[in-house]
């Protein structure tokens, strides 16, 4: 099952948990928490205790700024030029997302989208984030016209990852 190795390395994890090392940090504990990840597939763990905060992130590579449309272009020597050049002409508010969670761009399946690309917004709701069962509403951030929609419904997403452009 686990190696003779790995199970002092646990304990070691453990007892700085229980806060039953002295204080400082383990080079042990951090390997075995970036194995942890690899074993969980988490993207980040992070353990406190007794004033000791240990914090293992895995770098996860950015999600392009770009509409999925864009993305589908054939990846030949130019377009990927054309491509990036895009969002840096385009001026405006860009709507990022305020948790970990899935988009939901509908209040319900099968309704219309809260918005649409060319829509004017003042204030009011651009789409709903579902997180941990809760149906979080997100705002307009300011008024505007809806340039570009990064995210399709029902996708998941990050913190502070792009949601939509506003103009």
């Amino acid at each position: 099952m686990t190696s003779g190795k790995q199970k002092p390395l646990r304990d070691l994890i453990a007892k700085a948990i229980k806060g039953e090392s002295t204080p400082g940090v383990d080079p042990e504990i951090i390997r075995e928490l970036a194995k942890l990840l690899d074993e969980t597939g988490l993207s980040e763990i992070e353990v406190e205790r007794a004033g000791v905060r240990v914090r293992v992130a895995r770098g996860v590579a950015p999600l392009p700024a770009v509409a999925p449309a864009q993305v589908s272009a054939p990846p030949r020597g130019a377009a990927p030029t054309e491509a990036q050049p895009e969002p840096a002409r385009r001026q405006g508010t860009v709507v990022t997302s305020p948790m970990v969670g899935t988009v939901y761009l509908s209040p319900q399946p099968g309704a219309p989208p809260f918005v649409k690309i060319g829509d004017a917004v003042t204030d009011g709701t651009l789409c709903i984030i579902e997180a941990m069962k809760t149906m979080n509403p997100v705002p307009s951030p300011a008024a505007g016209r809806i340039a570009e929609i990064y995210v399709r419904d029902a996708q998941p997403v990050e913190f502070g990852e792009p949601l939509m452009l506003i103009e």
